[in-house]
């Protein structure tokens, strides 16, 4: 009797060892799977985004220097991309992300989060060419297309109209000289742009990167 089941609990052990195996064989399968799919969807969207190799970062790019600029007079650039145009505007009033001696320059893409228009930048006690009964009381971005508001002091937000996301801003670094360069994006997103992507590469999808 102690032989037999000596062999009865050898066979039980063997049996759970050959679910033991079938199970981590199973599991190994499914994360190698998982692992391929993301391999392919990299690969595609870097097709997509004509990029090859490593992850594009977003470029330092001087785009004005602090003693240049008068207050409340936008100044247009290109970035990240050169189809994506943004304003570089000294406000005269400290702002939230804002740079330079009074934390009062900001830099706004110039792209209606609504269908991708391009606003207007109004100064204070000015009209859209679009609208004259509309007078703007601090610095604005209007939209003549829809009617969309943007709040240039508290971050880009929605004021008015139909836009669903604030404007996305221009990350800006002011060096010892006064150069002022623009260094990256915040999210939400660059019209048809995506700068909340941990991959850098999808942001710069679809355009020529600024060099």
């Amino acid at each position: 009797m102690p032989e037999e089941e000596e062999k009865n609990e050898l066979g039980n052990r063997t049996d759970e060892d050959k679910r033991t195996f079938i199970k981590v064989a199973l599991t190994a399968s499914a994360l190698l799977a998982a692992g391929g799919v993301a391999v392919i969807a990299k690969s595609i969207t870097n097709s997509q985004s004509g990029v090859t190799g490593p992850a594009l970062s977003f470029p330092r790019v001087k785009i004005g220097t602090v003693s240049q600029l008068q207050t409340n007079e936008a100044v247009l650039f290109n970035y990240p991309l050169e189809e994506t145009p943004n304003y570089l505007i000294k406000l005269g009033t400290k702002a939230p992300g804002g740079v330079g001696p009074d934390s009062d320059i900001v830099a706004y893409s110039q792209l209606c989060q609504h269908l991708g228009c391009n606003y207007s930048f109004q100064a204070p006690r000015t009209s859209p060419k679009c609208n004259g009964a509309y007078v703007a009381s601090s610095p604005v971005g209007y939209c003549c297309c829809h009617g969309s508001v943007y709040d240039l002091v508290n971050g880009g937000k929605v004021i008015g109209g139909p836009s669903p996301r604030p404007l996305p801003m221009v990350l800006l670094d002011v060096d010892p000289s006064g150069d002022i360069y623009a260094i990256g994006m915040t999210p939400p997103t660059i019209f048809g742009h995506n700068t909340g992507s941990n991959d850098v590469s999808a942001d710069l999808q679809g355009g020529t990167p600024v060099t």
